[in-house]
């Protein structure tokens, strides 16, 4: 069988994947004599692998910005850092909508042997499924690292909330700045369909008040004028931000913007749902440490 090989990349990729595996590093030993059951869940688990490859793919694709043009290059993603942790955690979930790429998903059980059933793989959406099992009992007995990787803006609002009910997980997850800045067109006349996209990535309607001035009738114009776009990368960031604090007990306020050619594609972000102090002091700690670290440039 030809082995599928999901494409996306960049610098910008590695630098999120470099992140997410010292966090996994950290935790894991920070826990490992913990009474807890460690679970690492994947919402967007792909292949497993990444591929640094484009050929023909723009016109497939929304923002064919994101997608980076090199030679092939065949590395790991972010299912196989999480496997290859020296601490492993209890239970991996990787979630995969996908056909072909939840079929390649499962040769993880053949090239982890040790660890196979440990592993429980998941064709649905994330959505569907995380807003389910975040909904089931049993968590507090758990702790865990979610990672959630959208290439777009496939997360939903009421999918965050279900997350944070658990009160266990601590959260990486990949905001599309770049797109949501693109739907927010500068005449302000945005399609019903880019709304509902919005309404949902944000779980409100207040993104227009915040994103838009609307000019009222003067005496000289007696019709309402089309609203003016008053979005930036910085206040598209604060707005995510202030969402995030609204169900969330720890937001690391600095998430880390990664760029491709100067401009901004995504923000990483990390949220804690444990409200306890103690926890989400130490989780924000080393949050900070390894997101402090990489941007300084040196090795993490």
């Amino acid at each position: 069988m030809t082995q599928q090989r999901q494409m996306f990349g960049g610098d910008w990729t590695e630098e999120k994947l470099d992140i997410l595996r010292e966090y996994l590093r950290v935790y894991t030993t920070a826990l490992k004599k913990q009474p807890f059951e460690l679970i690492y869940i994947d919402a967007f688990a792909g292949t497993g692998y990444r591929e640094l490859k484009a050929e023909g793919a723009e016109g497939a694709l929304l923002f064919p910005e994101l997608v980076k043009q090199e030679s092939i290059e065949y590395v790991e993603g972010s299912a196989r850092i999480a496997l290859k942790v020296q601490q492993p955690f209890h239970r991996y979930i990787f979630i995969e909508k996908d056909e072909q790429h939840f079929k390649e998903l499962g040769r993880l059980k053949q090239e982890f042997p040790d660890l196979s059933e440990r592993i429980e793989l998941v064709n649905e959406d994330c959505n569907t499924y995380l807003q389910r099992y975040c909904r089931s009992s049993g968590w507090g007995r758990r702790r865990g690292v979610l990672f959630l990787d959208p290439f777009g803006m496939q997360v939903e609002w009421a999918t965050l909330e279900a997350i944070a009910a658990t009160k266990t997980l601590d959260v990486w997850v990949l905001f599309p700045l770049s797109a949501v800045n693109r739907l927010l067109v500068k005449d302000g006349v945005i399609p019903i369909g880019w709304q509902t996209r919005l309404d949902a990535l944000f779980g409100s309607a207040g993104w227009r008040d915040k994103f838009y001035e609307i000019r009222r009738p003067t005496p000289l114009f007696s019709e309402v004028r089309r609203p003016k776009k008053r979005a930036t990368w910085d206040s598209i960031t604060d707005y995510y931000l202030e969402r995030l604090k609204s169900v969330f007990p720890g937001v690391h306020d600095n998430p880390r913007k990664l760029p491709k050619k100067g401009r901004p594609l995504f923000l990483f972000c990390f949220v804690m749902c444990n409200p306890k102090r103690t926890a989400m002091d130490l989780a924000l700690k080393i949050a900070r440490g390894i997101l402090e670290k990489k941007q300084s440039g040196r090795t993490i």
